[in-house]
Formats: structure tokens, C-alpha cells, sequence
């Protein structure tokens, strides 16, 4: 695993959690007005406001943003909030023009993640500016991708990271417009410690519905703030409707999260400490149970190999998976998670017993 360089400056140096919150698009400068006086008036005004300048569509013909003539209209939030602004880029052309308008803090989106090359490009334009930079996930599961366009704007200079949490493509996924894939800001945030990540719920949903249970999933699992898109009418949204809510629903979602202390590992207390250390323990014992396990299997091997049996036996396999996911949702394990346990400790007793058959037929080559 890479180790990257540590620094209390990763982040956007505010108390989190950290609250993100605007319309999906700048649409007019009465619509800024319109949502900022809202937020006044609800008492609701988030820690950053975001608005998108620039729209990137799947295909042309739908609205793509209404461009630089939105990013003078920013300078309503200042006057009504005070809070710093923050809005997507997608090239090196729409990062001078908001560092011409001093917007506070970039972003990138998923749909520019997945190009290296144009991640690059807006890292060079950024070179020798201290302005924070978010990162959204790619739009395939690929952790890698995800952090080397983190790594791309380290490079020249940037320090004040963050990532935003945005949802994977999957086709095939109809509760969530993006899956959420919980493992994958997880792995980011062990790989590289002190790096923020802020959910963005809106994106992952896809509608008003579920907003609040995956914006308290994302605070169970520790992640360090929200990014949800609100807008005073949002039926009336020219982008991505559906998703949106308006201050007071904000209001009102923020209110029912529970949010988590975070009791990070450097003093947790006794009893945290003791549990911790039980869970230890038993991972040592789950570790010297799979060695038994995988010492067995490959005497099997070896049986197979004396005998000229295959290495799947498929009526074998069945009967494992379904009787012991069986046992395991008995004893109140989820059978997604029995399922892939199985199959993981499957293909490993596989490539054992195949690699005892190649080390075979070059024993018996080399013998003939």
C-alpha cells in the first residue's frame, strides 16, 4: 500500500461535520437570492455554499450550465451568507475564470475524475495556488482512479484536499441513481490517512426519498460531512429536479441525523479500548482457522491430483453454499455476506489446488 505524505492541512480546514449545500445549477441571480434568503430565514445556512457553473450532460440539448455569466451572481451569497463558495471545474479554461471571480473552493466531478489527462490539465492551472480542491469518485468503482486524481493535484502543490463521495454507475442497481459502494470512501480514507471525504447523498439517491438514510449510513461510517443540493423550489429546478430540497427540508434532515463522534484511535476510552482488543484477538483465530482450512484443502488437492478428478466439483460447491449460507443466516448473518464469504474462500482453495496441479505436470514433464 502507498504511503502518502501526512499533513493537518489535508481537508478544507473547517469543524466538520461539514455541511454543503445549494442548487445543482446557477440558474438566475433571483433564484441565488431567493435560496440564500431562505436559508437566513430557516437559520439553516451551511458551513459552504455550491452551485454548478457548468453542467456537463451525457448528451447534448439539455442544460449544461449557464456558464460564466453565473459566477458574478456568487457575490449574492457573500452578501447574504458570508460563507465560502464552491462550484465544479472542468477544464483549464473554467478554472481561471473562477479564480478570476475568487470563488472559494473547486470541484471536480466524476464524469472529469475518469480522464487523467484532464485531470491533469486543471492540476497544472491550479499550480502555485493554495485554493482547496474536491475530488468526486469516478464513475466506476475504481479506487486507484479515485486517488490518483487526488494525487495529481498534490503533486503541484495542492494541500488543502478533500473527496466527495458521489455513488458508482451500475445499471443494474434500481433503489440508488449512483450505488453508493460504501467499501470504496472507506478504503480511501485507510489509505490515506487524514483525508476527508464528504458524502454527497443527492447523487447517490437521486430523488428527495431515502436522502436521510443514506446521509446518516454515510455518518455511521464515519465520513466527514454532506453535500446535498438545495434549491427554493426545486420542482422548479432546471437540473436534476427530483433530487433536490429546499432549505427547510434541510432543515429538518440535518436535524433527525444522528451524528457520530468520530473517538479517532489515538485516546479511545477503556471500554472501547478492551472491545477493540477482543475483536483482535478473534481476527487471530479466524486467521489460524482459515490456515487449518487451506492445509485440508490441499490435501484434497493432492487427492484429486493422485486420483485425476477435477478441481471444481460442481455438486461439492452447491452443497457448501447453500448449507453453510443456510447456517450462517441462522446465526443472523446476512446471506449477501455468507454468499460472498463462500465464494472468496472458494476461488482461493481453487487457485491452491490448480497450483498444486501445474507444480505436478512440470514434475512429471521434467521426469519424462
Amino acid at each position: 500500500m502507498k504511503t502518502h505524505v501526512q499533513s493537518k492541512d489535508w481537508g478544507l480546514g473547517l469543524a466538520g461535520p461539514l455541511i454543503i449545500a445549494g442548487p445543482c445549477s446557477a440558474e438566475t441571480p433571483e433564484q441565488i437570492e431567493k435560496i440564500c434568503l431562505e436559508m437566513k430565514a430557516q437559520e439553516m445556512i451551511p458551513k459552504v455554499f455550491r452551485a454548478g457553473i457548468w453542467k456537463p450532460r451525457t448528451r447534448p440539448g439539455s442544460f449544461e450550465g449557464i456558464g460564466e455569466e453565473g459566477l458574478p451572481w456568487m457575490e449574492i451569497v457573500r452578501h447574504h451568507l458570508n460563507i465560502p463558495i464552491t462550484t465544479e471545474v472542468g477544464n483549464a479554461a473554467h478554472v481561471e475564470l473562477a479564480l478570476k471571480h475568487n470563488i472559494d473552493i473547486l470541484w471536480v466531478g466524476a464524469r472529469t475524475t475518469v480522464n487523467p489527462f484532464a485531470v491533469q490539465e486543471i492540476a497544472e492551472a491550479l499550480r502555485g495556488t493554495d485554493i482547496p480542491v474536491m475530488v468526486k469518485n469516478p464513475m466506476n468503482p475504481d479506487l486507484q482512479l479515485w486517488i490518483g486524481a487526488l494525487e495529481r493535484f498534490h503533486a503541484v502543490g495542492i494541500t488543502k484536499l478533500a473527496a466527495i463521495h458521489r455513488g458508482f454507475s451500475d445499471s443494474y442497481d434500481k433503489k440508488f441513481r449512483n450505488k453508493p459502494n460504501w467499501s470504496m470512501p472507506i478504503h480511501l480514507k485507510r489509505e490515506w490517512k487524514g483525508m476527508e471525504v464528504v458524502n454527497d447523498p443527492s447523487h447517490i439517491v437521486g430523488k428527495r426519498e431515502g436522502l436521510l438514510e443514506t446521509a446518516q449510513r454515510a455518518i455511521n461510517f464515519g465520513l466527514d460531512g454532506l453535500m446535498i443540493e438545495t434549491h427554493h423550489n426545486p420542482d422548479k429546478a432546471w437540473s436534476d429536479a427530483a433530487q433536490q430540497i429546499t432549505p427547510a427540508a434541510l432543515k429538518a434532515l440535518l436535524a433527525a441525523i444522528d451524528f457520530k463522534e468520530t473517538n479517532g484511535v489515538e485516546n479511545p476510552d477503556e471500554r472501547l479500548n478492551d472491545l477493540r482488543k477482543a475483536v483482535d484477538h478473534m481476527d487471530d483465530q479466524l486467521l489460524d482457522l482459515l490456515q487449518e482450512r487451506f492445509s485440508i484443502i490441499e490435501q484434497i488437492g493432492a487427492y484429486k491430483r493422485e486420483h485425476n478428478l477435477t478441481v471444481f466439483q460442481s455438486d461439492r460447491w452447491k452443497y457448501v453454499m447453500d448449507s453453510r449460507t443456510q447456517k450462517g443466516i441462522e446465526k443472523n448473518l446476512g446471506e449477501k455476506f455468507m454468499k460472498e464469504l463462500l465464494y472468496c474462500i472458494h476461488e482461493e482453495s481453487v487457485k491452491r489446488q490448480e497450483k498444486q496441479l501445474r507444480e505436478a505436470s512440470v514434475s512429471k514433464a521434467s521426469q519424462a
